[in-house]
């Protein structure tokens, strides 16, 4: 299944964490070839790409305010254990300082706006919340 926005369920699941832990979000990303703005929208024709810079222009402003950081993005190539039909464009790796800073990103009104270009710039996507276990291996 296709999805670009968290469900209520899974942020209720999110928020069920302790509000402290430091977690990494592991973003899988494909992008569309031509974005899709709202129709009547204001916003230039783009690609899927173009229109996801629009949203990471924003978004990393909004990620320094909670304390958040990007670890590592990358272009994805090929999915050597997952569905043929499951193929990601780009992997990114976005680090919080607890699961309340990413909770307070995503309400802040400016950040809510730019969702925009990200829900245009992707056909699927999945975000997928952390914790680090190194001490486990």
């Amino acid at each position: 299944m296709k999805t670009v926005r968290p469900t209520r369920e899974s942020l209720s699941r999110l928020s069920a964490l302790p509000k402290e832990t430091p977690i990494v979000m592991v973003n899988l990303l494909k992008f569309r070839q031509k974005s899709l703005y709202p129709q009547g929208s204001s916003f230039d024709d783009c690609t899927g790409r173009q229109a996801y810079k629009r949203y990471m222009d924003i978004a990393v402003e909004k990620l320094s305010e909670v304390g958040a950081k990007p670890l590592w993005m990358s272009k994805a190539l090929v999915g050597v254990i997952a569905p043929a039909e499951e193929q990601w464009d780009q992997v990114l790796l976005v680090k919080y300082p607890s699961v309340d800073a990413f909770l307070t990103m995503i309400g802040m009104p400016d950040y809510l706006a730019a969702t925009v270009h990200r829900e245009a710039a992707l056909e699927d996507s999945r975000l997928i919340a952390t914790i680090e276990i190194l001490s486990e291996i």
